[in-house]
């Protein structure tokens, strides 16, 4: 049975519901090391030390301190944080409504932790209220609560069953992206280029489902213990080259055949092959497509690539034949 980490109430103008909250997400155990003493290979023990008694002691003897003034500390208990005079401290405070955010260019980027809400059961009528107005209306609860001696700001949203509390960094804890290393330059995309693009996109969207995806570093990790354990050398794996603007639409369209080949269930074509078939002209190459699709004017392009190109990469247009990529 699952363990609630706070409990209190939702504050929704004047009606107060009570709930729990449930930490939302775990952290499995994977690959965990352990620290060792290079000269002896010993693992070494992290001992809470007292300079003052020159001694080792238990955790059961420390106590939270706030450094008032430099080398004087004032105690602070679990007692005196249960008075701290703030309605949050037990309230979750719905501040505002807002519309929810589906994009990822709002709240999204301020999301820090999750919890799942546990209605009490004299307050569970208010609460199925509140998330079916939710739903309804597409909207999100802006709120504030403490959590963990912290007063956080957080998104209250309809999830499965119940509702989902999302703990939000303060805007002054997002880092401005003007320290990043990003060019001052606009960029051109050719429609071949953008047309392209657009088809790999669209043969990779589809439904999320999160019991597709799982922990493959744990798992490599792993076998590299293993390994080492048996004494076997293990060899990097060579990087991937980056993709140049000569190589860009080779790697596009050998990149749209991957996609609809995974899909198929078929071998799908490597970038390798695309650039191997490009350079010995074995096929109708990648760049001969663009500079095809690129001559004449900026209409001409877009009506071909939606008349012809819609139908998959690799196939001409109905004028022309199809011809079959050779293999490298």
């Amino acid at each position: 049975m699952a363990r609630s980490m706070w409990r209190g109430a939702i504050q929704f103008g004047l009606v107060t519901i009570p709930v729990k909250l449930y930490v939302a997400t775990e952290s499995k155990a994977g690959i965990s090391f352990n620290m060792l003493h290079a000269k002896d290979q010993s693992r070494i023990q992290m001992k809470i030390y007292c300079p003052a008694d020159d001694q080792i002691i238990p955790r059961t003897e420390t106590v939270k301190g706030y450094e008032w003034q430099p080398g004087e500390y004032v105690v602070i208990t679990d007692e005196d944080l249960e008075k701290v005079p703030l309605k949050t401290v037990r309230s979750i405070e719905i501040e505002q409504f807002v519309e929810r955010d589906e994009s990822g260019d709002g709240i999204a980027k301020f999301v820090k932790g999750a919890y799942y809400i546990e209605p009490d059961k004299i307050g569970r009528k208010a609460f199925y209220l509140l998330r079916s107005v939710l739903e309804d209306r597409g909207l999100t609860a802006i709120a504030k609560v403490v959590i963990k001696d912290r007063e956080a700001l957080a998104a209250i949203d309809p999830y499965d069953e119940t509702m989902l509390l999302t703990t939000l960094h303060w805007p002054e804890e997002i880092r401005d992206v003007k320290e990043l290393d990003l060019p001052d330059e606009s960029f051109e995309f050719k429609p071949a280029e953008k047309a392209m693009a657009e088809q790999l996109v669209s043969a990779m969207t589809g439904e999320f489902n999160p019991a597709a995806y799982k922990d493959d570093y744990t798992d490599a990790l792993r076998k590299l213990i293993e390994a080492k354990v048996e004494g076997r050398e293990v060899a990097a794996p060579a990087p991937e080259p980056a993709s140049n603007l000569v190589d860009l639409m080779a790697a596009l369209e050998a990149s749209v055949n991957a996609a609809k080949a995974a899909r198929s269930r078929e071998k799908p074509v490597s970038v390798q092959e695309a650039r191997a078939a490009k350079s010995a002209g074995g096929s109708k190459g990648a760049g001969q497509a663009a500079r095809g699709r690129d001559e004449g004017t900026a209409k001409e392009p877009a009506r071909r690539v939606a008349s012809g190109r819609s139908k998959g990469v690799g196939e001409e247009r109905e004028e022309k034949p199809a011809r079959r990529r050779k293999s490298a």
